[in-house]
């Protein structure tokens, strides 16, 4: 009998981040992404949570040796095409992840620095911080901080006067070693949000979105998420942005708020869509 050939694997991502049970953010917004964009996710537990929709009450952050061995055992068996990262938890986790991707130097990693949550729980002192910017951010291929994250990642001294702008911000984070920094602007005060683009030679491109009104739980998950999907699909890092942030955009323009709180993205938004057309 002639033999069957394997069917081609779907590009996998592996994702490091805490749970979150409300499914907004987190492990849980980064599964929903990468699957809604024709990834097969791969996933490390770095800390649990107790949250709901307006705000996180606790965090319990995964002993670094159990993130590690999580990994390890996944990375052994499993071929991946792109890191993700999310909340890491400890400065333990931090080392942990950072020496074990260091085994991978030629797979894309796609770092959302996770520092706070959106009512502002805090989540990485500053040690933490030190600890992303010394072992993180000289392999990370593109890093997508608020323009809050940016300037807090970017402050070289905590008595320096005046915060540094975001191109500045930006400047500094590729000397620490990153290749593109992309600053997203939900939290500026412009009529429009605009995320920007930076690589060694400065501004490679800056997009304008449509401000929504409301506030949403996990669109900067979902945005690196995305990015990290378009990467293990083959995209450049200019065409793995523009569409990451299409996505991301509609998701939140089709978010609906199931509790209390903030509203959630549909990150399956064209699958409801392609229902109601056949619903017609």
């Amino acid at each position: 009998m002639p033999q069957t050939l394997p069917e081609p694997l779907p590009p996998i991502v592996l994702a490091f981040a805490a749970s979150d049970p409300t499914g907004g953010a987190g492990i849980q917004a980064d599964i929903m992404t990468l699957s809604s964009m024709g990834c097969h996710p791969l996933s490390v537990i770095t800390a649990i949570t107790v949250q709901d929709t307006s705000g996180v009450e606790d965090v319990l952050p995964i002993d670094a040796d159990w993130i590690a061995d999580q990994a390890r055992a996944l990375l052994e068996d499993i071929p991946v095409a792109a890191f993700k990262l999310g909340m890491l938890g400890s400065v333990e986790a931090i080392a942990a992840i950072a020496e074990i991707i260091s085994d991978y130097p030629g797979i894309p990693l796609i770092f959302d620095p996770v520092l706070a949550s959106g009512r502002g729980d805090q989540f990485a002192n500053e040690d933490m911080v030190d600890a992303m910017l010394e072992l993180l951010l000289p392999q990370t291929t593109i890093i997508t901080p608020n323009s809050l994250e940016a300037r807090r990642l970017a402050l070289e001294d905590e008595s320096e006067r005046d915060e540094p702008d975001l191109p500045e911000c930006a400047r500094r984070l590729i000397i620490a070693g990153c290749e593109f920094v992309l600053i997203t602007g939900t939290h500026e005060n412009t009529e429009q949000v605009v995320n920007t683009l930076y690589g060694e030679r400065g501004m490679v491109r800056s997009d304008k979105w449509q401000r929504l009104a409301g506030s949403y739980h996990g669109s900067g998950c979902t945005l690196a998420s995305a990015i990290a999907a378009n990467l293990a699909h083959g995209l450049d890092i200019v065409e793995a942005v523009k569409d990451a942030q299409d996505y991301t955009w509609q998701a939140l323009a089709a978010g609906f708020r199931p509790g209390m709180g903030q509203y959630l993205p549909d990150r399956f938004f064209w699958a409801r869509e392609i229902a109601e057309d056949q619903g017609d």
